[in-house]
Parts: structure tokens; sequence; C-alpha cells
């Protein structure tokens, strides 16, 4: 009897592991036929990544034949709905939708719950956008170069942004640092606050997305100064670049990405990766994305897990050397 077993033994090993294998291999083609499908948009209702969620869900759900549901659940620069999201099963039926903090919230947030590299899968860049460095139209600053000007002198200039920690904080940062040019920033709690004070003139100069500055750019109640991309943004193709303005390969541009659990079976992100580029390249997807001052990018899981851990490099290092804290 000892030897029959000794003999069967790797048999046995094989069948176990084949018997594990089937139940991953098996949720993978059977989805998304059991349930729907969440995406976790990590900011509150409103905002861009909400708005992002929202426009993928309806064509998405059509085209995969399961039900989406946006779940808003925000706080912590994103980093609460992006642990929900990585706590979640691995199992294809949950996703979440993140913004550019979620390459800042590493270095700026102590003790997180999860690790961002290790316990979220990318599944794909949604697309990128410049931020704008604006003014009202009664400003003193014309140009980008008086901004530079007064940045130069020991008073320096003062500049508002979204909070402390934001990428708009750490582009300026970033910037005044490089150049030797004195900034003052003023954190808002938001979007709105900011702008409220920045068309107000009680605040010289507002960092912020294209989507959040542009209708008072249309309004001709606030001058743009340059943005934060190497290209020009198609939605304000008359405003030069930083880099074009003396800071050559000046690169910090706002971002959406999709992301799982960890642990979701390669062939689920696959798909998910799939069905979001086709839903990106409709017509209708593409205009209403660009409506929002997002190019889209699209792309593979890899390429996206490349973008989002460089932007993770990057604003970690702008983070240790400025000593920068969050909120």
């Amino acid at each position: 009897m000892r030897l029959k077993i000794r003999t069967f033994t790797p048999l046995l090993a094989l069948s176990a592991a084949l018997l594990m294998a089937v139940p991953q291999s098996a949720m993978a083609q059977a989805w998304p036929t059991k349930q729907p499908i969440k995406l976790v948009a990590v900011f509150p209702p409103g905002g861009s990544v909400d708005q992002v969620a929202r426009l993928l869900a309806q064509p998405l759900s059509q085209q995969i034949g399961q039900s989406i549901i946006v779940e808003n659940k925000g706080g912590a620069s994103g980093s609460i709905g992006a642990a929900a999201v990585a706590a979640a099963p691995s199992d294809g039926y949950t996703f979440a939708v993140v913004f550019d903090t979620h390459g800042v919230n590493p270095s700026l947030i102590p003790n997180m719950p999860f690790d961002s590299r290790k316990d979220l899968a990318p599944v794909v860049i949604i697309g990128t956008a410049p931020m704008v460095l604006a003014t009202t139209t009664g400003s003193e600053f014309k140009t980008f170069a008086d901004v530079v000007a007064a940045a130069r002198t020991k008073k320096g200039a003062s500049y508002g942004s979204i909070g402390s920690g934001s990428l708009g904080h750490l582009a300026m940062a970033l910037l005044g640092k490089g150049a030797g040019l004195e900034f003052q920033h003023i954190p808002y709690k938001g979007g709105g606050p900011l702008m409220n004070d920045a068309l107000a003139g009680h605040v010289p100069l507002a960092i912020g997305s294209v989507f959040l500055v542009k209708p008072h750019i249309d309004s001709k109640r606030m001058r743009p100064l340059a943005v934060t991309t190497p290209k020009r943004s198609p939605d304000l193709p008359e405003v030069p670049t930083l880099a074009e303005s003396g800071f050559p390969g000046f690169d910090a541009p706002a971002w959406w990405a999709v992301l799982a659990p960890a642990k979701t079976p390669p062939d689920i992100l696959r798909r998910m990766n799939e069905e979001i580029n086709k839903v990106m390249r409709m017509p209708d997807t593409a205009k209403r994305l660009d409506a929002q001052g997002i190019d889209v990018v699209g792309g593979t899981p890899e390429a996206a897990r490349v973008f989002i851990e460089r932007q993770m490099d990057t604003w970690s290092k702008v983070v240790k050397d400025n000593n920068i804290q969050a909120d």
C-alpha cells in the first residue's frame, strides 16, 4: 500500500494543481456574466473622476453585456477608494477609476493600508490633460514671463492649487526648485473654492486642470499663461507650454486610469483593457472625453504600469526634495 501511494504521489500532486487552476480559468471564461461590475470613482460626485467613470460606464455596459455601477468612494486624495478596491475580491467585478493623485499618494500619505504598486493592477490609462497656470484678466501678469520675473524677486509670486500635495502644487514646486524661483503656495479645499478666490482676485495665480479652468477662460474672466505638458493643448492652442517658455522637458500632466485588485486573472485584465480601448475609440466617447479636456491615451496594461510607476518615482522625489506635507 505504501508503495502504491508513493508511486502515484506525483499524479496526485498534478491533479491537485490542476484542480486549483480550474476555478481561476473558469472564472475568466465566465466573466462577466455572474453579477454587475462596479467602477469605484475614488473622488466625490461632480469632479472629473466621477464624470470619466460615468462616461465609460454606459457604452462599456452595452459592449460587454453586463450592468456597470459607478460607486463614489472619496477621501484622502483618492486613497480611501483605492484601498477599498485593493481589498476587494480579485474576480473582475470591482475596478477603480483613479486620478493623478494616485501617483503622489504613496510618498505623501504615511501608513496607507495598501501598497500602490503591489496591491493594484493597472488596466489602462484613460487619458492625460495639461494643467493650466492662469490669472484674472485684470491681473498684472500678462504673460508667463511676468510670472517668472516676479518669482525671481525676494517677494516671489503666490499661487493657489486644489490642495497641498495636489499635482498642481507639486508641479509648481518642481518648477521653482529647478529654476530657483520663489513661489508661495496657497492650498484650497478643492477646485470650487480655488476658482472663486482666483476670480475675485484674492489669489494672484491659480493652477488647475483644463477641465477646471477652461470655462473661466472661455468667459473671458481668466487669462491662461502656460500649460504644463510638452505639447500645447488642443483646447488652448494659443497658450504656450512651460517647455517652450524657457523650461525644456517640463512635463506634469493630469491623468486618469482604471485599476483592478492585484490578483485579478490576467485574462480578465486583458479583456477589460480591450473593451475599454474599444469604448474610447468610439467617436461619441472620444468627443465627450475631449470636452473634458482629456487627450485619450489607451494602450496595454503594461504600458499603464510603466506610466504610473514613472509618475510615482517623479513625484516621490519632488515631495521629498520640498518636504511637502498633505493637508
